[in-house]
C-alpha cells in the first residue's frame, strides 16, 4: 500500500537502485535513481505482462493515480487495452469535436443537399452561435451555453438587433436536428439540447391564415402595370400570383427550367422544398413574358436576372404592402396561399391545385397515380389569368402582361 508520506519521502531524493513499490489491484509507482516517480498501471493480455505510465508524482496524486487506474480496470473488464482506450481517450480529449465543427458536419453531410434554405441555416449559425459558443467542445458545452444563445436571439440587443422570438425557436430546431445527426454517426456526442422544445427558447411560428381580397390583388396587378417598384420585385410578384410557386422556386429558377417549345416550366429537385420535380404548363398569357425575359437578361441564365438572397426578396416582399397602402400587412408566401383559395373559389379540383403547388397527392393516389394532369393544370392557370386581367381591367379586358413587356 502507498502512502503521501512515504512518496513525499522519495521524491526527489537520490536512490541507490531504481525501486518499484505496489498499491495493489495492478498500480504501483517507479523510483528512478534520480528519485522521480512515476505511477504505472500494470495488466496481463494473454499472459504477457503489459504496463502503462500514468503520470508523474507530485503532478499526479495519489488519489489521482487510484482514480485513474480504477478506470483502467473497468476498461480491461470490458475487453480493452488499457493502454489503447487511454490513448484514444486522450486524442479525443487534446482535439474535440468543437460546436462550429459539429454543426458544420450536419451542414456538409446532410443540410446542403436536403435543406433549400442551407445558406440562411449557416447564415444564422454563423451569426448567432459560432460566434459565442462556436470553439466550445461541444461535449463538454452545457445547455445553459446554449440557452444564453437563444436568449439574445429572443431577446435581441438594443441598437444591433431586433427580438426575434420565432427565429430563436428555428434555430433551435436546426441545432438539435444538426446535434443529433452528429450522434446518430458517432461523430461528437451531446444530449444538451434533447429536452429543449421552440417555447422554451422563443416561440413557434403561427400558423397563417392570410389571403389577399380582390382589391389587395388588383392594387398589386396594376402597380405592377404600372411599373411601381423596382423591375426583380415587379416580375417575381406577378408569376408568383401567375403560379402559385414559392418564393424560392422562381428565386432560383434559371432559364434551362423553361421549355417554350413545349410550353413547360420544370422545376428541378434542388429548387423544390418536398426535393420533387414540379411540372407547371406555361400559361398562353405568360409565355410573352418568360420570353420578354430571356431577351432582357438571358446572358445571365437567371429567369430574375440574377441570383438574390433569400433574406433580402423577403424583406423587400413584406414592404410591399406598405407602398400600396394596405392595413393588414402580407408576405410573398401569402400570394401562394391567395392562389390556392382563389383556385379553389372557381371550382378547379383539389388535385389539379395540389399538383400546382408541387404538393404530394395522399393516400393510395401518392403511391399509384404518377399523372402531372397538365391538361387540366393548364386550364386551370389559363382560367386564373382570365380572371386576373378581368379584375385588372373590367371595361376593356387589356392583355395583362402587355405593360409588363415594357420592363
Amino acid at each position: 500500500m502507498l502512502y503521501e508520506t512515504s512518496l513525499r519521502s522519495m521524491s526527489g531524493k537520490p536512490q541507490v537502485k531504481v525501486l518499484e513499490q505496489s498499491d495493489g489491484r495492478g498500480l504501483g509507482v517507479r523510483v528512478s535513481k534520480q528519485g522521480k516517480l512515476r505511477f504505472q498501471f500494470r495488466y496481463k493480455i494473454n499472459g504477457i505482462n503489459k504496463r502503462m505510465d500514468l503520470g508523474d508524482y507530485p503532478d499526479l496524486s495519489l488519489r489521482q493515480a487510484r482514480d485513474m487506474a480504477e478506470e483502467c480496470r473497468s476498461w480491461f473488464a470490458e475487453g480493452h487495452d488499457p493502454k489503447l482506450k487511454r490513448s484514444m481517450n486522450r486524442e479525443k480529449t487534446l482535439a474535440p469535436v468543437t460546436v462550429q465543427q459539429a454543426l458544420e458536419y450536419w451542414i456538409e453531410n446532410y443540410a446542403n443537399d436536403h435543406r433549400v434554405n442551407a445558406h440562411r441555416i449557416i447564415s444564422q449559425f454563423k451569426r448567432h452561435i459560432y460566434l459565442h459558443i462556436g470553439h466550445f467542445p461541444l461535449e463538454q458545452t452545457e445547455t445553459r451555453h446554449w440557452i444564453e444563445c437563444f436568449d439574445r436571439i429572443r431577446k435581441g440587443i438594443k441598437g444591433k438587433q431586433k427580438p426575434a422570438p420565432v427565429a430563436s425557436g428555428q434555430i433551435l430546431q436546426n441545432c438539435k436536428q444538426a446535434l443529433r445527426f452528429c450522434r446518430v454517426r458517432r461523430y461528437a456526442i451531446s444530449r444538451e439540447l434533447d429536452d429543449l422544445i421552440a417555447s422554451d427558447v422563443g416561440q413557434k411560428q403561427r400558423q397563417k391564415d392570410r389571403v389577399l381580397s380582390d382589391v389587395e390583388i388588383y392594387d398589386l396587378m396594376h402597380s405592377i402595370q404600372r411599373r411601381e417598384g423596382n423591375f426583380y420585385m415587379r416580375y417575381l410578384c406577378q408569376l408568383l400570383i401567375v403560379f402559385g410557386a414559392r418564393t424560392q422556386e422562381l428565386r432560383l429558377s434559371t432559364f434551362d427550367e423553361w421549355d417554350l417549345e413545349r410550353d413547360l416550366w420544370t422545376v428541378p429537385k434542388a429548387h423544390s422544398k418536398t426535393n420533387k420535380i414540379i411540372i407547371r404548363p406555361i400559361p398562353v398569357k405568360v409565355k410573352p413574358i418568360i420570353e420578354f425575359l430571356y431577351k432582357r437578361h438571358g446572358q445571365t441564365g437567371y429567369l430574375l436576372g440574377e441570383l438574390r438572397l433569400c433574406e433580402s426578396v423577403s424583406g423587400s416582399g413584406c414592404l410591399i404592402h406598405k407602398r400600396l397602402k394596405h392595413k393588414e400587412s402580407w408576405s410573398l408566401h401569402d400570394l401562394r396561399r391567395t392562389f390556392t383559395t382563389k383556385l379553389n373559389d372557381l371550382g378547379v379540383a383539389p388535385y389539379v391545385v395540389e399538383q400546382l403547388l408541387g404538393h404530394s397527392l395522399g393516400g393510395v393516389m401518392a403511391i399509384y397515380n404518377r399523372s402531372q394532369y397538365l391538361p387540366e393544370k393548364l386550364a386551370a392557370l389559363n382560367m386564373w389569368c382570365e380572371w386576373l386581367e378581368l379584375l385588372v381591367n373590367p371595361a376593356d379586358n387589356v392583355v395583362l402582361i402587355n405593360s409588363a413587356k415594357a420592363g
